[in-house]
């Protein structure tokens, strides 16, 4: 562990993580989110577009109203700046969920990429580190793409 994470299970659909700040429970919302804020950091920050695209897709996938969305991505950011090796636990927690469910964080995180416009090859890095973290094989990455593309292109 570290001087920080005194212990971890996985708890069914739950990371429970004892720390030296208490106890916590992840969710797979909180996966999703932390996800998202590690890849749309790949390019140094988060623009704002992709703060944006962040909230309003953690919203609709997860049908939680604004405050709620924030509130999450805001804890996500202050848990993983607290406990830096939690994304490592989190990757565990991601293998655990339904290859559908890794196809739309896939699609979630490629969207966030292009948010702001700009396709940075740090971020790609980042999603590419984030589904071989979770365990997302080479054909659901392969689906995601095209997902991506039916939803994002004109006139489809």
């Amino acid at each position: 562990m570290s001087d920080t994470i005194i212990s971890y299970k996985l708890d069914g659909e739950s990371l429970v993580v004892e720390s030296k700040y208490g106890t916590e429970t992840y969710d797979s919302q909180f996966l999703v989110a932390a996800l998202l804020i590690y890849v749309a950091r790949g390019s140094g920050k988060i623009e704002p577009q992709e703060s944006d695209k962040m909230i309003e897709l953690i919203e609709e996938h997860f049908q939680l109203q604004g405050a709620d969305t924030l509130g999450l991505l805001t804890r996500a950011m202050a848990e993983l700046a607290e406990k830096p090796e939690l994304g490592g636990l989190l990757a565990e927690l991601g293998q655990t969920l339904s290859d559908a469910d890794k196809e739309d964080i896939a699609v979630m995180a490629l969207k966030v990429i292009a948010a702001d416009g700009r396709r940075e090859v740090a971020e790609m890095e980042k999603f590419n580190n984030a589904v071989e973290a979770i365990g997302v094989s080479p054909d659901i990455v392969h689906r995601a793409f095209d997902r991506y593309f039916a939803e994002t292109m004109p006139g489809t």
